[in-house]
């Protein structure tokens, strides 16, 4: 285990935890399997499917964020973490193993940042392909509220553009 990069994830996340050494491993693995490391811009690009602890380490280690947009949300709530490199067209899907966890706190977390990438994680490739790049939207005003938003988010209701905040959704129970 790399000491400088846990601390650095535990410096990002402020504290230490067994969901941080899920993140912390899954980014480990990412590099060892990948040969992948931070990303200046999108050229990383991870696909959580959870928004647990884990998540901090991939943005301090791997410098995936939401901001970037090299940092995706699919919440299936999964201890997944999808990895791709546009630059070489590597990806791989990161999963913890289930059932593990019969371990008091401390021990299971010492257990994530010692034991072997393979030990706890399944490997396999995504089933869905690389997200592409984030795309600038141009903002339009809300009809209703006066707040902008990127116009992909906006809806039409009743002749007006209206924001996800004041759009009332008709769906007649399902």
């Amino acid at each position: 285990m790399n000491r400088e990069l846990w601390e650095k994830a535990v410096a990002f996340h402020g504290h230490e935890c067994p969901g941080l050494a899920i993140g912390f491993k899954a980014c480990e693995a990412a590099r060892e399997k990948m040969g992948i490391g931070v990303s200046d811009d999108e050229q990383i690009v991870c696909v959580t499917e959870n928004d647990a602890c884990g998540v901090d380490a991939v943005q301090a280690l791997l410098s995936c964020t939401f901001g970037k947009g090299n940092l995706i949300y699919r919440g299936t709530g999964k201890q997944v973490f999808s990895f791709f490199d546009r630059t070489s067209g590597k990806k791989m899907r990161v999963c913890l193993i289930p059932g593990k966890k019969d371990r008091e706190r401390t021990e299971w977390k010492e257990y994530l940042l010692n034991a072997p990438v393979d030990e706890i994680f399944t490997f396999s490739e995504p089933a869905f392909e690389l997200p592409e790049r984030a795309r600038l939207f141009t903002t339009v005003v809300c009809q209703i509220c006066g707040e902008g938003a990127p116009e992909h988010k906006m809806h039409l209701q009743d002749g007006k553009t209206v924001c996800a905040d004041c759009f009332t959704s008709y769906n007649r129970g399902w």
